[in-house]
């Protein structure tokens, strides 16, 4: 299998207090961006003016964009077939006629014929129903994935940080969004929802390689499993984010406005995943467990030392046992053996 680094001895471990302080700064950081600009929600989302046109000859998809551009909005095309578009753009219900002469100017000047079929006012295609089912969905599978991975390593607080760790992937993406103000529409979405499965997998692959040390290694202790599984996963991990982040910048650059969006979302998401995998995940794990170790009685750490000192008393007990048979079963032994030398005599 080809690594990138075949003996790596990195402690990501000793850094963990600097991973956490970053992890804070974006958190803060990202609520006040929500709290003074937040996210530009696309007409999925808002609703707005949706202008039907039908040109008398083919015109490049394109062409249409370009001009829809120029206006200075943010448009949503859609092709019907037989040259037929759909426009639509983010507005309310009592400015249609000015959306209307904004985008028929625009398309003017492609200088093709063309007819308006009809103009109105459509309403958000994900409306509240659907937004509030879609969050259910998003919790109840968050959860799930706590109890999968509680269940598979026999750990919960391993679930708990995996789950954080894939709640900060989808949090900085949300940020890098608020910055931007690119607009968040349904593809943005798909986007999310394709990062989180990416960044989980990567969590579950250095889980299961922690699990493997500590049945070849049991006498580690867990930030040395930790470290090394880390290290052995990295390159793995390495090969995985750099060829996906490579097709990822393919496709931001060449694959058009289209989805230029859903290639923002992805790169943001998956170098984040990158980071929060090594960086997030295994630390919290290393401090929760060394914490709920330190919180435990002293009844019970003392436990295991009262365990051996009975099992050392035992063992002394059998061997002072043992050695009152033998000499008890000496004696008679050695005074046959005088008497038969006197006979003899």
């Amino acid at each position: 299998m080809m690594t990138f680094f075949p003996k790596t001895n990195i402690d990501f471990l000793k850094y963990r207090k600097v991973y956490f302080t970053i992890s804070a700064l974006i958190f803060l950081a990202g609520i006040y961006l929500f709290a003074t600009r937040g996210l530009n929600m696309g007409i999925d989302f808002t609703g707005g003016t949706m202008v039907q046109v039908k040109f008398e000859q083919k015109v490049d998809m394109a062409q249409i964009r370009s001009a829809l551009t120029e206006t200075g909005y943010n448009s949503d095309l859609q092709t019907y077939g037989d040259n037929t578009y759909a426009v639509r753009e983010k507005g309310t219900e009592g400015n249609v006629n000015e959306v209307q002469e904004r985008i028929v100017k625009a398309l003017d000047t492609l200088k093709v014929p063309y007819v308006v079929q009809q103009t109105n006012f459509v309403g958000p295609s994900v409306g509240q129903d659907m937004t509030e089912r879609a969050a259910w969905a998003i919790i109840l599978s968050l959860v799930f994935i706590i109890i999968y991975v509680a269940f598979r390593f026999n750990n919960i607080l391993w679930g708990t940080s995996g789950v954080i760790a894939l709640f900060h992937d989808l949090f900085v993406m949300a940020v890098a969004f608020a910055i931007t103000q690119r607009e968040v529409d349904l593809v943005v979405v798909a986007a999310f929802l394709t990062v989180a499965g990416f960044s989980i997998n990567d969590t579950i692959v250095i889980f299961d390689r922690i699990r493997e040390n500590m049945r070849l290694n049991p006498r580690a202790t867990l930030g040395q499993l930790i470290n090394l599984s880390i290290n052995e996963t990295l390159s793995r991990t390495v090969i995985t984010s750099v060829t996906v982040v490579g097709a990822l910048f393919v496709l931001y650059f060449f694959g058009g406005e289209a989805l230029n969006s859903f290639s923002f979302a992805m790169l943001v998401g998956c170098i984040c995943g990158f980071y929060t995998t090594v960086a997030l995940t295994t630390p919290l794990v290393y401090v929760w467990t060394r914490g709920a170790m330190e919180e435990l009685p002293k009844e019970a750490k003392a436990a295991p030392v009262r365990k051996a000192a009975v099992k050392k008393e035992i063992v002394k007990e059998t061997v002072t046992e043992t050695e009152t048979v033998v000499k008890t079963t000496s004696s008679p032994v050695k005074k046959s053996v005088r008497k038969s030398r006197r006979n003899r005599k």
